[in-house]
């Protein structure tokens, strides 16, 4: 989804961020775009955003009272153009929202223990622990990895603004593992374009639903939003952009595979979805699951970034890093291996 020539803070130009490759490349996901549905015809706009912005991004809170203020500030858009708060819907009508960031929110330097797998004056490396938020957002402003890289850490870079110093790619709160992050600007630049150009390495470890007949195979498969339920993502080719995983059989078990999965790009919930896809879910996944999903004991999904690999930017030296299974899933397999 590319938006251009939209109002934005200040007046300027909003772009999605797989565009310009400075904020979270291909997986912040600020701008958002769908079709209004017949059912839906004769809803007043405000009223039709809130509850779509109260299902697409729950964690920010976002009342009708705002989503007023933003139609009038040019935020939101009908059809391209401007509208007014009480616009009626009409079916086939197309409703663009650019969410703001939040303007106002002190950060916290917080004493929270960082498992740190590698330092110096450009980069950090951790191995986040899962159930972790990597940045701040309403509802919770307190106890995510920025709060502790702020007490840890005396610069960050400034790219992302004050809610995201130094972050220049997630991971989902219940996955676990590798995560890097900026100490200034030039190093921010360099790792977010090596992101966009794929050349970043990294692989996941994952244990999923099923025993999967294939030792190796390519998902290639675009996500986008699911318009049945707009908080989620699906494989979809409408809007949908280019998302590619390349998985690797590690160990077959009665009814799950352990399986290494290989990010060509960086999408969100990119291989929860397409493992989801192929019919092998990841085993304690709450959303992408299935009603029939077992979770095995895990609090949250079976999914770990441990292997992270990019060039340094400053001196252009290739820097590789790995994290240990955390103790869930190693327990996990030490009891599917004991069945």
């Amino acid at each position: 989804m590319t938006m251009t020539n939209q109002p934005g803070k200040n007046g300027k130009r909003y772009e999605a961020a797989d565009d310009t490759a400075l904020i979270l490349p291909d997986e912040d996901d600020r701008v958002l775009e769908w079709t209004v549905t017949a059912e839906l015809a004769d809803t007043r706009l405000d009223k039709h955003v809130a509850e779509a912005l109260a299902q697409a991004m729950p964690e920010e809170g976002v009342s009708r009272s705002q989503v007023q203020e933003w139609i009038r500030a040019g935020y939101v858009t009908l059809n391209g153009s401007a509208a007014k708060p009480n616009a009626k819907l009409a079916a086939g009508d197309r409703v663009t929202v650019v969410v703001p960031e939040p303007e106002s929110a002190e950060i916290v330097p917080e004493n929270i223990p960082l498992d740190i797998v590698y330092e110096d004056s450009d980069v950090i490396v951790i191995n986040k622990p899962r159930g972790m938020v990597v940045h701040p957002a309403a509802g919770h402003f307190s106890g995510t990895v920025v709060n502790a890289l702020l007490y840890h850490c005396k610069d960050l870079s400034g790219i992302n603004g004050v809610l995201r110093p130094g972050i220049v790619h997630r991971i989902d709160k219940d996955t676990s593992g590798l995560l890097m992050a900026a100490k200034n600007d030039h190093a921010h630049l360099s790792l977010a374009a090596q992101l966009k150009e794929h050349s970043v390495n990294r692989r996941y470890t994952a244990i999923v639903h099923g025993v999967i007949p294939h030792d190796k195979g390519i998902i290639d498969a675009p996500l986008g939003r699911d318009p049945h339920d707009r908080k989620l993502f699906t494989v979809t080719d409408k809007g949908g952009k280019r998302a590619v995983t390349h998985f690797f059989v590690t160990e077959r078990f009665r009814d799950y595979t352990l399986v290494e999965l290989k990010l060509e790009t960086g999408r969100t919930h990119q291989i929860r979805v397409h493992m989801k896809y192929i019919g092998h879910p990841l085993v304690g996944d709450p959303v992408y699951g299935g009603k029939a999903a077992k979770s095995l004991g895990m609090a949250g999904q079976a999914l770990h970034a441990g292997v992270l690999g990019f060039r340094h930017p400053r001196t252009g030296e290739w820097k590789e890093f790995s994290a240990p299974l955390p103790e869930d899933m190693q327990r996990v397999l030490a009891m599917l291996r004991n069945r």
